[in-house]
């Protein structure tokens, strides 16, 4: 069975940093686009950043400059830097990766991690 399992999500201070993880599992042929989004109370959910098999990254422009997205192909992990952290990056964070598997090619879903940021 083919999953992406998160990590990493917490409280911390404002200008505190957390570093989420993202590791897929199960029988996969090749992970293309990676990615981290978000959707805060009463909001729909966003990209914060995402990156290519090749590495190229993009980011919402609220996080650009204090987020950093990254990946261990060897792994099958997307990491999610999280720096200077604002109350406003208060949200549940949800990790995307678009995967080949046996069935075909298809978009999957973390199941969430919570990240609040506030004194």
């Amino acid at each position: 069975q083919v999953q992406l399992v998160e990590s990493g999500g917490g409280l911390v201070q404002p200008g505190g940093s957390l570093r989420l993880s993202c590791a897929a599992s199960g029988i996969i042929f090749k992970i293309y686009a990676m990615g981290w989004y978000r959707q805060a109370p009463g909001k729909q959910r966003e990209l914060v950043a995402a990156i290519t098999s090749g590495g190229s990254t993009n980011y919402v422009d609220s996080v650009k400059g204090r987020f950093t997205i990254s990946r261990d192909n060897a792994k099958n992990t997307v990491y999610l830097q999280m720096n200077s952290l604002k109350p406003e990056d208060t949200a549940v964070y949800y990790c995307h990766a678009n995967m080949a598997v046996a069935a075909g090619r298809y978009d999957y879903w973390g199941q969430g991690t919570q990240v609040t940021v506030s004194s």
